[in-house]
């Protein structure tokens, strides 16, 4: 079936089958181009600031002069940026890839016990951190291979007088920023300013070079390193910019960057699809302030946005939205989760414009299947492959199935990644010689091609667009000296789709929610944490005693219905 590509028949016209991988050698080779086409135009926004692409050339180039000239960091060393979208995100990204590094991109949200595991398995002898989470980088940064730090505050872009206010009320008033002992650390301004007198390193970069270490979770519970090259990059890039076409503008694109670009599908269709058209990446810092998201929105003329199904349903749920401007709106595209039908239609209603469908995986870098942009209204369905990408559906013996099958989604093409970074029995359980990559999700094709999501990996949690892997979720609970057994499931919530329930057997009777709750809240990053907690005697398990999750989720679909 995959010889057919039925799909093909079915493209917007202007969509080709093949994108040409050789067009450019490396993310730093895309970059490069934007800045010198676009050197006037405004690059990205922050909080009033403007940066255009001839000041990003030149600061990613003092801070990859920082980064070689001073701290001596060669081509494949790994750097970690923990930050959320801010300035300094895209100048430290591009500094990294220009310099030959490769990324490690850290959510500023992690746990203590959760930046320690990514950072020791991912050997970075360097971190960028924002000040407000440096404190969980000084608990464990003793215990890693992190020999160079460099710190920075939100408003430290911003310019004078503003950066210093931000800085101040962030500080002292809101008391945003815990207090933190990191001595060695540098600050990204210093940084830069040191960097200035180096030269940009010349390194020869090609497609098999490494550009990001983009962290998954694991059904084993530990998060892996999907090795993501500059070929896969530049390949998703360049499939994601053919699908788009010619809906947009070189020049004059505004797309509103609320996912943060620490994220896959921000990190490549934000930040690289819409700077390689000369796109102004609006950055939202905090999208959860949803008034304060909608003043932004007000300002800024967009054109296009990218979000979850939580992010859209947001917006729809808050004053003032309603009542913008949506007139240069051409292109919304959701991914992450699915995108519900009563979200979409409603998005359709208020804005005028189709909310797409997308679906991809960190291992695909991420894009596979994008529904055509000018599709008329919501299909519930994740679209067609998009340009030099197969996708089958393959039963459980590994054998095609036939149009309409339910099996599980297969893909191959040439953003799907290296494989997990120092875990090879790991990649060879989802990676096949022949290139197919197992999703783990169960899907189905129809006779057009487009593809169907029937169920999400089996017993992963999408929270919000992020994967939570039950496992990893129990080994933490089951740390606790109060608990005898865990389970953790997936269940509906309005607000971010899906939330973590714990059915836990007690080992100690004085055992309470709360109680658990603080440990979670100690041990977890804020979407992993359980919102609801149930105690019972006994677990359902299977004849060889494996606990069976499958039967709780059942369960309480049954009691939700009734």
């Amino acid at each position: 079936m995959s010889n057919e590509r039925p799909w093909l028949a079915h493209y917007p016209h202007d969509v080709p089958a093949q994108i040409d991988v050789d067009a450019y050698a490396s993310v730093a080779a895309v970059v490069e181009e934007a800045f010198g086409r676009f050197r006037e135009r405004p690059a990205f926004a922050s909080f009033g600031k403007f940066l255009s692409y001839g000041e990003m050339e030149a600061l990613s180039r003092q801070f990859a002069g920082y980064l070689t000239g001073v701290l001596g960091l060669k081509k494949g060393d790994r750097l970690a940026i923990m930050m959320p979208n801010v300035l300094q995100y895209p100048i430290a990204l591009f500094g990294a890839l220009r310099a030959g590094l490769v990324v490690v991109n850290t959510n500023p949200l992690y746990t203590a016990r959760e930046l320690k595991h990514q950072l020791e398995d991912s050997g970075a002898k360097a971190i960028v951190v924002l000040d407000n989470f440096a404190f969980t980088l000084q608990e464990v940064v003793g215990q890693t291979h992190v020999e160079h730090v460099v710190t920075t505050g939100i408003g430290d872009m911003l310019g004078f007088p503003k950066g210093a206010l931000v800085n101040f009320v962030l500080r002292h008033v809101k008391k945003m920023v815990p207090a933190y002992s990191l001595p060695q650390a540098v600050r990204f301004r210093d940084a830069l300013a040191q960097g200035a007198s180096h030269p940009l390193p010349q390194v020869a970069l090609g497609h098999d070079d490494l550009a990001f270490l983009q962290y998954t979770g694991g059904t084993t519970g530990v998060a892996k390193g999907a090795m993501l090259s500059h070929g896969n990059m530049v390949a998703n890039m360049l499939q994601a910019s053919a699908w788009i076409g010619d809906l947009a503008k070189p020049g004059e694109e505004v797309i509103i960057t609320a996912l943060p670009l620490y994220h896959i599908f921000s990190l490549c269709a934000n930040g690289l699809v819409f700077m390689r058209l000369g796109g102004l990446n609006w950055l939202i810092t905090n999208p959860r302030d949803m008034p304060g998201f909608v003043k932004e929105l007000k300002k800024s003329g967009f054109t296009a946005l990218t979000g979850v199904n939580t992010l859209f349903n947001g917006l729809l749920n808050t004053p003032g939205f309603a009542e913008l401007d949506f007139s240069r709106l051409h292109l919304t595209l959701g991914g992450g989760m699915a995108v519900q039908r009563a979200v979409a239609e409603r998005w359709k209603k208020t804005t005028g414009c189709t909310l797409a469908e997308a679906y991809g995986l960190t291992e695909t870098s991420p894009a596979v299947c994008i529904n055509p942009l000018d599709l008329k209204d919501y299909n519930g369905s994740i679209g067609l492959p998009v340009p030099s990408t197969d996708v089958a559906i393959w039963s459980e013996d590994n054998q095609p199935l036939p149009v309409g099958g339910v099996g599980e989604l297969m893909v191959r093409g040439p953003q799907v990644m290296q494989g997990y970074w120092q875990r090879p029995e790991e990649t060879a359980n989802v990676l096949g010689a022949d290139g197919w990559l197992h999703t783990g999700d169960i899907a189905r094709m129809d006779e057009q091609g487009y593809v169907y999501i029937v169920d999400r990996k089996k017993d992963m949690i999408l929270v919000s667009g992020f994967n939570v892997y039950p496992n990893e979720v129990e080994d933490v609970v089951m740390q606790h000296p109060g608990v005898a057994e865990v389970a953790a499931v997936g269940v509906p919530d309005e607000h971010s789709g899906e939330a973590v329930k714990l059915f836990v057997v007690r080992k100690d009777p004085s055992l309470t929610a709360d109680m658990l709750k603080q440990f979670c809240h100690d041990n977890l990053t804020g979407y992993k944490r359980p919102r609801q907690i149930e105690f019972r005697d006994a677990l359902p398990k299977s004849n060889v005693g494996k606990i069976l999750r499958r039967e709780l989720r059942d369960e309480q679909k049954s009691t939700a219905t009734v």
